[in-house]
């Protein structure tokens, strides 16, 4: 597996969340599944197989999470001014002026909604390494689009 890219933030984050898939999480598809079984008939018990299916995805987002952490490299903004994963950047769209704000993250973390993208996404690869007062160009399905870095932290 690949390094991972991960804030302490995510990293917490994805800590609390494997311990609770392995613990209240397991203890309830395993009662559910010992309810199931209690009704007989596993063959056409839908109570069952929907049990099974979902300790199937619980253990599967385990092994993904132990996997993740295992592999993972814990990333602080830079403070020399050098955009890389862990930077909080503020951009300016040279056409209109508008300003967005972004941090550079793995791809575990990436959510473009809440600001955070991808090291390895279309903008995020033009950032890397760059400082304020760059400009990079970013090709979108609407075409070209230029931002200057207005501020690195």
């Amino acid at each position: 597996m690949e390094r991972e890219f991960l804030t302490a933030e995510k990293q917490v984050e994805l800590k609390k969340e494997l311990e609770f898939l392995k613990t209240e999480k397991r203890s309830e598809i395993l009662e559910r599944l010992a309810f199931a079984k209690s009704l007989g008939d596993l063959s056409e018990n839908a109570e069952y197989h929907t049990s099974k299916e979902a300790q199937g995805k619980n253990e599967a987002r385990i092994s993904q999470i132990e996997a993740i952490l295992k592999n993972a490299v814990v990333v602080e903004a830079n403070t020399d001014g050098i955009i890389d994963v862990g930077s909080i950047v503020t951009l300016i769209k040279k056409d209109s002026g508008e300003e967005k704000t972004y941090q550079i993250v793995g791809n575990e973390e990436a959510d473009f909604a809440s600001g955070k993208i991808s090291f390895e996404s279309p903008l995020g690869s033009a950032l890397m390494h760059k400082q304020q007062g760059d400009e990079v160009s970013v090709e979108t399905p609407k075409g070209g689009i230029i931002y200057v870095v207005n501020n690195v932290s």
